[in-house]
């Protein structure tokens, strides 16, 4: 899966001498939680929800409304968006981008093109959306779980088996396990779900889990 296919094409923008009063109204009316800063075309800054709340919030304890409403409408993006902007291009992957924001601890990432110009913004809720499909679980369908070890000829075998038991398969993910296994996790149409587990149990491959959607 690549970002430019899962990304928000084409994302409102500001600049950064949008005040702070007008950046939170447009998060507001909008309900964005992230707003790329951008001056003459080119990504200068992000400002998100938290930013402004905070920014907001924060000199409520020695200000009066008026000075704190006159302080905030003087204020502008650029005196407190974040400089240091996570970015990725959008022919990356999903999984590059999952672990960009895993490893930052951000919930999105904006989407530059080889001229910093901004072309999207991809968020967590694109991450688990691609996540689901990727499991196929809007297919519904029956999944399968199996632990199996490290070796060749795994994959081989167990596709073999759906083959023979004229069964599509689906979706067909694998990760690794503490005790250096892999479990498989396989989603098809599956008619004979015991004939076809009776098989795989057979090589040598018992299955651990099942769950029968609609059944």
């Amino acid at each position: 899966m690549i970002v430019s296919k899962r990304m928000t094409a084409n994302p409102t923008t500001i600049t950064s001498t949008m005040t702070v009063v007008d950046a939170l109204q447009l998060m507001r009316s909008n309900k964005f939680r992230r707003l790329p800063v951008v001056d003459s075309g080119k990504l200068v800054g992000i400002v998100t929800d938290r930013d402004l709340r905070e920014v907001s919030a924060s000199p409520a304890t020695s200000l009066s409304v008026f000075e704190l409403n006159y302080l905030l409408a003087k204020m502008q993006v650029k005196d407190i968006m974040t400089k240091k902007i996570v970015t990725i291009s959008p022919d990356a992957t999903v999984e590059e981008a999952a672990l960009l924001m895993y490893n930052n601890k951000i919930g999105g990432l904006v989407v530059v093109d080889s001229a910093q110009a901004v072309v999207g913004i991809l968020t967590e809720t694109d991450i688990f959306k691609a996540f689901v499909d990727a499991m196929g679980l809007p297919q519904g369908k029956t999944r399968l779980s199996i632990l199996v070890p490290d070796r060749l000829g795994v994959i081989n075998d167990i596709s073999g088996v759906f083959k023979d038991q004229g069964v599509s398969i689906g979706s067909f993910v694998s990760y690794p396990t503490e005790d250096d296994q892999y479990e498989i996790v396989i989603r098809a149409d599956i008619k004979d779900v015991k004939t076809l587990i009776d098989q795989l149990t057979a090589k040598g491959y018992p299955v651990s889990h099942v769950v029968q959607i609609g059944q």
